[in-house]
């Protein structure tokens, strides 16, 4: 049973994973990847927060590989998706947490650290320390706003719980009943 758990937390990560890569050029706007904000809290909100890390991290690198995309496939990700699942187990399960996560994460974090990699990494000049906020802020608030309205249905119908249930371990599973109780 618990081999059977990990193996389904397994495809189920590289479903996202797949997911993230193919539509991310797709639903793109130039500064923006609103999508991979609905993916790193969707993956946040399923998996958890080292899943949510893990996923942003191989997406980030597959796109960078893949498409050319510079670094900031990583930086605009990793902090994100990692606050997003973190912030909703510490608030027990609040879809809100996990969008205010992504919007901390990304949208401030993720942008600031973003000026150091591409100025002196990447090599890319006349940056401002905020340069990348407004565009990761709007990024985030489109993508977790999706994200909530889809996954606000879901828990609505059920559907998230049973999702998070076949996904987690006992102990987990436990604590999501209870809290719809």
């Amino acid at each position: 049973m618990k081999d059977s758990k990990f193996l389904l937390r397994m495809v189920t990560l590289a479903m996202f994973v797949a997911l993230g890569v193919v539509i991310s050029p797709i639903l793109r706007v130039e500064g923006m990847c609103p999508m991979a904000h609905f993916i790193n809290i969707s993956v946040a909100v399923f998996l958890g927060p080292l899943y949510a890390l893990i996923c942003a991290v191989t997406i980030g690198v597959l796109r960078m590989i893949l498409m050319g995309i510079p670094p900031l496939a990583l930086t605009g990700a990793v902090f994100g998706a990692t606050l997003s699942g973190v912030l909703y187990r510490v608030s027990k399960g609040k879809l809100i947490a996990a969008v205010i996560g992504e919007v901390i994460g990304t949208g401030i974090i993720g942008a600031i650290v973003s000026y150091p990699v591409m100025t002196y990494l990447w090599g890319r000049g006349g940056l401002s320390l905020f340069f990348y906020v407004p565009s990761f802020i709007c990024g985030t608030l489109i993508g977790g706003s999706i994200a909530y309205l889809v996954l606000k249905r879901m828990a609505s119908t059920g559907v998230l719980t049973k999702i998070q249930s076949s996904l987690r371990n006992e102990d987990d599973s436990k604590e999501l009943r209870s809290r719809e109780a």
